[in-house]
């Protein structure tokens, strides 16, 4: 689930990225950018730390 939720946060983020430098209509300001990127990867590193704990246990 996290790593699903990291994956759209990093696309939402590159759109808006992509959108700025293409189309000079990004949704996002400097800030906004910097706490969505933020988010994706605490929620990213938090989808690694579950995954490599599960491993540990024995459950995948």
């Amino acid at each position: 689930m996290f790593l699903w939720a990291a994956a759209l946060l990093f696309g939402a983020f590159g759109l808006n990225v992509a959108m700025g430098a293409f189309g000079n209509a990004a949704f996002l300001d400097g800030v906004g950018e910097m706490l969505l990127l933020l988010v994706a990867v605490i929620t990213f590193v938090v989808a690694t730390l579950r995954s490599e704990a599960a491993r540990k246990n024995g459950k995948r």
